[in-house]
């Protein structure tokens, strides 16, 4: 897998079968209960949260969802989330804060919804506060992008202890249409500049953005779900014991150093 090309990859991503959260979270979790709304607008499909038992841990489980077929990518408006649902991952987030349980955040969206009814609604204003609260949230949260991780739509549940990616996944600033778009007024050319955004995970290991790579199946998750589930509770169950047995002051030292230290780089000198 590590010698495909990352618009290779975005073509395994893409597959209409592949995984999505809501097939994940009855692999990997027990006793999941889902939550809805954010208490100030209304409920969001793009992203689905709630609480559950990991292994015996209660955690709070916050996921952006994908669908298959037209019927469910309406349901979900295909994986981009509206404020709301941002505002209800924060909800969530809050509550397991008070209640001392673990956060796992699966990650897989293009970006957040840019309509004007999302603008309207402070679809800027809900991802920034979900940035600046996650990176002071006085407990442990573990991030997995599945899938997609496009901009700050991805980033809003990426301010975390530790960021893992399936082998396969992507995660960049901007969509590869979108880099496209910007750069070369032509968004046909979507796979060339998915090839020299070093946006795989492998590349992001590298620059240390990402701190695993989680297998998947060959060929991708979706020849075998169950085996590719099994590695990301495998992964969980590490981080968890990696991250439960700090002390608070240390946990957030760490994530907040973690994300100062992206982006470093040095000079040389020319003579």
């Amino acid at each position: 897998m590590s010698e495909l090309t990352a618009c290779q990859r975005l073509d395994i991503i893409r597959h209409k079968g592949r995984p999505t959260a809501k097939d994940y979270i009855p692999l990997i979790f027990d006793d999941f209960f889902e939550m809805h709304g954010d208490r100030l607008f209304g409920d969001d499909g793009a992203v689905m949260g709630g609480i559950a038992y990991f292994k015996g841990i209660p955690v709070t489980v916050i996921a952006e969802v994908k669908g298959r077929d037209l019927a469910e990518n309406q349901k979900c408006n295909f994986g981009m989330p509206h404020p709301e649902g941002y505002r209800k991952a924060l909800r969530l987030a809050r509550q397991a804060e008070k209640f001392h349980r673990p956060v796992i955040c699966l990650v897989d969206t293009a970006g957040a919804f840019c309509g004007v009814e999302a603008e309207k609604r402070g679809q800027g204003e809900a991802i920034a506060k979900n940035i600046m609260e996650f990176m002071t949230l006085k407990t442990p949260v573990i991030s997995i992008i599945l899938g997609e991780g496009g901009s700050g739509g991805a980033l809003a549940l990426a301010v975390c202890d530790e960021l893992a990616m399936l082998e396969n996944a992507i995660y960049s600033v901007i969509s590869p249409r979108g880099f496209a778009s910007i750069l070369w007024k032509d968004s046909t050319r979507e796979r060339e500049a998915c090839d020299i955004m070093k946006i795989t995970a492998e590349d992001l290991t590298r620059l240390g953005v990402c701190d695993h790579i989680i297998s998947e199946a060959d060929g991708g998750a979706h020849n075998d779900p169950q085996l590719t589930a099994e590695n990301i509770s495998n992964y969980i169950e590490g981080a968890l014991k990696r991250k439960l047995q700090k002390g608070l002051d240390e946990l957030l030292e760490g994530r907040y150093n973690k994300f100062r230290t992206v982006g470093e780089f040095e000079e040389s000198s020319q003579e």
